[in-house]
């Protein structure tokens, strides 16, 4: 489903230039749930964000369902990431000004479509947020916000998910709700990317991988 070919990252800092991700070489499998594991700083966020097309690496191949994601034009990319590729973020990304279903049914507007509203309600009421479906986001608690983001992220149920961090504003016993949640996901056929610097969240991974930190050149491996 996913296979990131030798992909590299970097960002200049004056003179010289900073290495965000070192080459770097990755598989997921339909079905599987990986998860990549690091330090602050290690290159995960770069590392899904190529994934996701959001990013263009220096230099290497990123490739979902067979597609080259940066071998194609802005438009074909984006209703391409639009269809296939589901993303939940640490930070939540929610519309703060938008109820918990207009939220979950936001990709509706990115894809034309307005056939989600039973789908969401379906979610929200998987995910124990049908008692919230009229709230904001500012009267959420954070295992709610992180919730209704995965709803979202799953509305048209998206062939990878790449979730970045998620349990990281969690306490415990969300984010193992959370966490049973992508489980249940890839138990369907879905796959998951997960990035987390929490060893325990990935040892839930069918398998994972490791990034060292970043460096610059000339810094010793």
């Amino acid at each position: 489903m996913l296979v990131l070919e030798r992909v590299v990252k970097t960002y200049p800092k004056g003179s010289r230039r900073i290495t965000a991700l070192a080459p770097f070489d990755l598989t997921v499998g339909t079905g599987q749930f990986v998860a990549v594991e690091g330090s602050s700083g290690s290159g995960k966020t770069t590392c899904l964000l190529i994934a996701g097309g959001l990013l263009h690496p220096d230099s290497g191949r990123a490739l979902v369902d067979g597609h080259d994601l940066h071998a194609m034009t802005r438009n074909q990319l984006a209703a391409f990431r639009s269809q296939t590729i589901g993303f939940v973020f640490q930070q939540y990304h929610l519309i703060p000004y938008l109820s918990v279903l207009e939220n979950i049914l936001a990709p509706e507007a990115a894809q034309g479509r307005n056939d989600g509203r039973a789908r969401g309600r379906s979610l929200a009421a998987q995910f124990g947020l049908e008692h919230r479906l009229d709230h904001t986001p500012g009267e959420l608690s954070s295992g709610e916000k992180q919730r209704t983001a995965l709803a979202r992220a799953l509305l048209f149920r998206p062939k990878i998910l790449l979730a970045d961090e998620i349990t990281g504003n969690l306490d415990r016993a969300n984010a193992q709700v959370v966490m049973g949640y992508l489980r249940e996901y890839v138990q369907t056929g879905g796959s998951v990317l997960l990035a987390t610097h929490d060893r325990e969240m990935a040892s839930q991974a069918d398998r994972v991988e490791y990034l060292p930190g970043h460096r610059e050149p000339g810094t010793a491996r």
